[in-house]
């Protein structure tokens, strides 16, 4: 029995693909929610970590609706009696849909994971990543997922795209090369956001600019640092990277200083220890829980040069402790008569006598 010009058995099997898509997109879709909600949620309870709580959830919605495409993909290729002129129509529109699915699952989970560390970053109140770096890295991870989207499209209908990526290519590395400095500067600045060698407020110094001071602002393409002076010095941050840092405020406040004094020769060792190792100890904002040290250091030209360590609580007081110290010092060896030398030269003039 023929209808349309199809047999019975044509039309059960249509009948069979339309009934499957009815029950998918009724009863079967409050199921597959309610499997994946289930799915997500042990997978989510399994797991110490938060980052899946954001994930998983915005993955939910693209994998449903893939499921729902393979379903319906699979009830329309399984009627191969039906024309054959729309069989590449079929296959082109389920291949821009699984690509759409496919790209809104990745920008979702993409936007969902930065979501999440722009949360746990403003938690650390590090406001600076979360407002600056964290949006730019996005906005460069998305893009580069949609030029790749467009691209494998324009060549599935068979679009020459080496033009376009060339021409892309050509504009980028000229774009690049043109703002090469503030490229630099620019990564260089997301790079030290991320791996944080210093905050603001904290007491840095850049040994390669000979330049020290306290972080008050870190941006994208510069560092700003102000100086005991009261001067802002702006670093870029291409500069900073190469550099070496040295962080005073890290792990703590409590710093170490040292300074080194000459005794004269003959003095007891012993003697000028004990009386230097006293006579830091007494000084005001020396920390006494913490060891203080003489250490005889070698013997200089005129003098035993011995290397004073100490602790103090803050770095802030590096200045003011040595002056404190100095004087402590030299009152206490002074006192002790342990003479402090200074640099002497014996010169000899030796005359010799010439034959006439």
């Amino acid at each position: 029995m023929n209808f349309l010009s199809l047999e019975s058995s044509e039309w059960i099997d249509i009948g069979i693909s339309v009934t499957v898509l009815i029950l998918l997109l009724t009863i079967g879709r409050k199921i597959l929610a309610v499997s994946l909600s289930k799915l997500i949620n042990h997978i989510i309870g399994r797991t110490e970590t938060k980052l899946d709580d954001s994930l998983l959830p915005a993955a939910k919605g693209p994998l449903f609706l893939l499921i729902i495409t393979a379903t319906t993909q699979w009830s329309i290729n399984r009627l191969n009696f039906l024309s054959i002129a729309l069989l590449p129509f079929w296959k082109q529109f389920f291949f821009v849909l699984y690509l759409t699915l496919i790209v809104s699952l990745i920008w979702r989970t993409v936007s969902a994971f930065f979501d999440w560390y722009t949360t746990r970053l403003s938690e650390n109140s590090d406001l600076k990543l979360a407002t600056q770096a964290v949006p730019l890295l996005r906005r460069i991870i998305l893009s580069i997922v949609a030029g790749i989207a467009i691209i494998i499209v324009l060549g599935r209908f068979n679009v020459d795209v080496s033009a376009l990526v060339t021409t892309m290519g050509i504009g980028s590395l000229a774009i690049a090369l043109a703002a090469q400095a503030a490229l630099s500067d620019t990564i260089s600045g997301i790079l030290i956001m991320i791996d944080r060698p210093f905050r603001i407020g904290d007491r840095i110094e850049i040994r390669d600019l000979n330049t020290w001071g306290n972080v008050v602002d870190i941006g994208l393409r510069s560092t700003r640092i102000q100086t005991l002076d009261n001067r802002t010095v702006i670093v870029p941050n291409s500069i900073i990277e190469k550099s070496l840092v040295v962080n005073h405020s890290f792990p703590d406040t409590h710093y170490r200083i040292q300074m080194e004094v000459g005794v004269a020769y003959g003095t007891d060792l012993d003697f000028a220890r004990k009386t230097l190792v006293a006579a830091i100890k007494n000084v005001e904002g020396v920390q006494k829980h913490k060891p203080v040290d003489a250490l005889f250091l070698n013997f200089g030209d005129s003098a035993l040069i011995f290397r004073l360590r100490w602790w103090i609580e803050s770095y802030t007081d590096t200045r003011p402790m040595f002056d404190r110290v100095n004087t402590a010092v030299y009152n206490a060896l002074r006192s002790a008569n342990i003479l402090i030398p200074f640099p002497q030269r014996e010169i000899r003039i030796i005359e010799e006598s010439q034959d006439k």
